[in-house]
């Protein structure tokens, strides 16, 4: 397991980190997990073997009972509370009121401290917006959270979900009011799904952010159940299918990579995950399971390596299709590189 700093800090996190939308399930989420806290307990402590420091969760996470019970994991387990890493997020319905959601000042620091209390710990070590709030001025929602940075209730904070324009617009409002900046990104990004790649990575690489990515095999999509002629019943895409992808071109990806799945030995998420943990702009890639045998297959993939050309062929095979800026930019710079 290799230790990367998150963006333009000194803090090393692992490679992978733990997510952790399996464990609990109330309402929606149980179409993701409904993990007890024993079995909880288990791929917390398999994580945390494994040379994970990283856990990752959020407050509407099975409507806050995914803090809770790694909150209990923690305490149960013995872990050490500064070997870890803990980060969570805010932006979602925590309640009916209508306050109950959003990046207002009021809710931010009501449900920093609703999740402190969940989590049973005195600190917040990554505190991140979940999504966009377009009623709420981002000075507003970077003021509330450089406060809790000043409490000491949160070491850093990031983002979620965000176009490259948000974060830059933060990234300004931060430097000219001189508060808390945003130091990681969590964004969906895999082999099937490279439309990141358009702004948000060159932004992310230009600013120093870190990126954290979330759904790395594409909801499941790319756990080797799946195929253009085969399919199966199990899995979370059967009752959940999302993220959003063009099935076909990921089926041409899914089929070089289980040729080079079998060259290797090793399984197709290994591969999705290699890949990602090949890319220069990725901090750290977040896993979860329903299985520990799920679990052991993710973390194992640190030991893969591609070599160029089976990195090439990857890069080719799943392509994004050309689209304008890009293609302008590509050719008025070619002279500069």
């Amino acid at each position: 397991m290799k230790y990367n700093l998150l963006g333009n800090t000194g803090l090393k996190v692992s490679e992978l980190c733990l997510g952790t939308m399996t464990f609990g399930g109330r309402g929606f989420w149980t179409a993701i997990g409904t993990l007890p806290q024993e079995q909880v307990n288990a791929l917390v402590k398999q994580s945390i073997e494994g040379g994970i420091n990283f856990i990752d969760t959020a407050n509407v996470y099975s409507e806050g009972l995914s803090e809770q019970m790694t909150g209990i994991a923690i305490r149960e387990l013995g872990l050490k509370r500064e070997d870890l890493v803990i980060a969570t997020k805010v932006r979602g319905q925590m309640g009916e009121g209508p306050n109950n959601s959003g990046l207002s000042r009021k809710h931010i620091l009501q449900q920093a401290d609703e999740s402190l209390k969940r989590l049973n710990i005195e600190y917040i070590d990554l505190y991140q917006i979940h999504g966009f709030d377009p009623i709420t001025p981002m000075e507003e929602t970077l003021g509330a959270l450089d406060d809790l940075v000043k409490s000491g209730k949160v070491r850093y904070i990031g983002c979620s979900n965000l176009a490259a324009w948000h974060i830059m617009k933060a990234l300004g409002v931060s430097a000219q009011q001189h508060l808390s900046k945003f130091v990681s990104l969590q964004a969906y990004y895999t082999i099937a799904g490279r439309d990141l790649e358009r702004e948000i990575v060159p932004m992310l690489l230009d600013q120093k952010i870190g990126l954290m990515v979330w759904s790395p095999l594409a909801g499941g999509l790319l756990s080797g159940k799946y195929s253009r002629n085969k399919e199966t019943k199990e899995g979370r895409r059967v009752n959940f299918d999302f993220p959003p992808i063009n099935k076909e071109l990921a089926y041409d990806t899914i089929e070089l990579m289980e040729k080079i799945a079998k060259e290797k030995n090793v399984t197709v998420a290994q591969i999705a995950l290699a890949w990602l943990l090949h890319r220069p702009v990725v901090t750290t890639v977040i896993i979860g399971a329903n299985k520990p045998e799920q679990l052991s297959d993710n973390l194992n993939s640190v030991n893969v390596r591609l070599t160029e050309d089976e990195i090439a062929k990857l890069k080719e095979v799943s392509k994004l299709p050309s689209e304008y800026p890009g293609w302008m930019i590509e050719r008025q710079t070619a002279d500069r590189k």
